[in-house]
């Protein structure tokens, strides 16, 4: 080969290599959007507004948050479900999203295929929590007694197809109990009830019921998790209780489904060194979350791997509707 043939192939070389590295250095090139399919102050918006600050400083372009809730987070769902798959719009959300398909048989959208997996952030182990005056010390207390009486013990959720929702009901059907689900639409009376004896129980993440815990004002009878918690609080597992109950709402960021992968890769890389930041992680450990990381792939089998662990229980909440 001459010369100047290798010189041509070399200067085809970098003008692609050229090519490809100020298209990478173009993304972002304006502001991105995070949506958020509930309203400001929640798990979920809390720690959007933690990543959107630190995406913002990390590409060196503003990421804002717009709260789109409403009809169970269909309205955020679609909306980025049919934006344009270029990176600027993502959607923060928690498992419950991946459910939405199960649930609502006319859903306009596929709420796993029509997305890509960016990130796990972290994952919430939920909290059997119930009143003192309910009269039980431990877990196995709790299921003799729902067993004892069918359709006497209830458990509040914050509506149907939620994570407080499937926590409880997948906890009836892993002990073969028969639980009376209660939802709800405004979280602070699921509190109010719980403390005024109305309801017997939730299943629900630590961060919401934590200072009630602290002062012993409700009772945590069990984790669903593998390792017992130790702090802030002392809560033993189910498991070690003889229930084998393991189950946790799982919190990361979206694109639309056929996002380029090196957009999804950008992202992935810039929300992994943000986690990094002792300080953000100390933030989300205090919303009752483990801090995960993931890789893109990791992230969309995680997805798949619980909505096939939910199945059965999916199947028959939908048969009811």
């Amino acid at each position: 080969m001459t010369m100047s043939k290798l010189a041509a192939i070399a200067l085809t070389t970098l003008v692609c290599f050229g090519v490809q590295a100020h298209g990478q250095e173009q993304y972002p090139s304006r502001p991105i959007t995070i949506v958020v399919p509930i309203t400001a102050g929640t798990t979920i918006d809390i720690l959007a507004r933690l990543y959107a600050e630190k995406l913002s400083k990390h590409f060196g372009q503003q990421v804002v948050v717009a709260n789109r809730p409403g009809a169970g987070g269909q309205i955020a769902g679609q909306a980025v479900a049919t934006a344009p798959a270029d990176g600027y719009t993502l959607i923060f959300v928690n498992s419950g999203h991946a459910i939405l398909g199960t649930l609502n048989k006319n859903l306009p959208f596929d709420s796993v295929n029509d997305f890509a997996g960016i990130s796990l952030i972290g994952e919430a182990p939920s909290i059997v929590v119930v009143p003192p005056t309910l009269g039980v010390s431990d877990l196995k207390e709790f299921v003799a007694m729902a067993k004892a009486k069918p359709g006497s013990v209830n458990y509040a959720s914050a509506g149907i197809g939620t994570a407080t929702h499937l926590a409880g009901a997948y906890f009836a059907l892993q002990t073969g109990t028969d639980l009376v689900h209660i939802p709800y639409t405004v979280s602070a009376t699921i509190i109010a009830d719980l403390l005024g004896g109305r309801m017997q129980s939730s299943f629900v993440p630590m961060a919401f019921v934590l200072p009630l815990l602290q002062d012993n004002r409700l009772r945590a009878l069990a984790i669903s998790s593998r390792e017992p918690s130790t702090d802030p609080i002392k809560i033993p597992t189910a498991l070690s209780q003889g229930v084998d109950y393991l189950n946790a709402t799982w919190y990361g960021i979206l694109a639309p489904g056929k996002t380029p992968k090196p957009i999804l890769a950008a992202l992935n890389r810039a929300i992994a060194e943000a986690s990094k930041d002792r300080e953000l992680e100390a933030k989300i450990r205090a919303q009752g979350i483990i801090p995960q990381d993931t890789g893109l792939e990791k992230f969309d089998g995680h997805i798949r791997s619980d909505m096939a662990r939910l199945a059965p229980l999916l199947r028959a909440i939908a048969d009811k509707k």
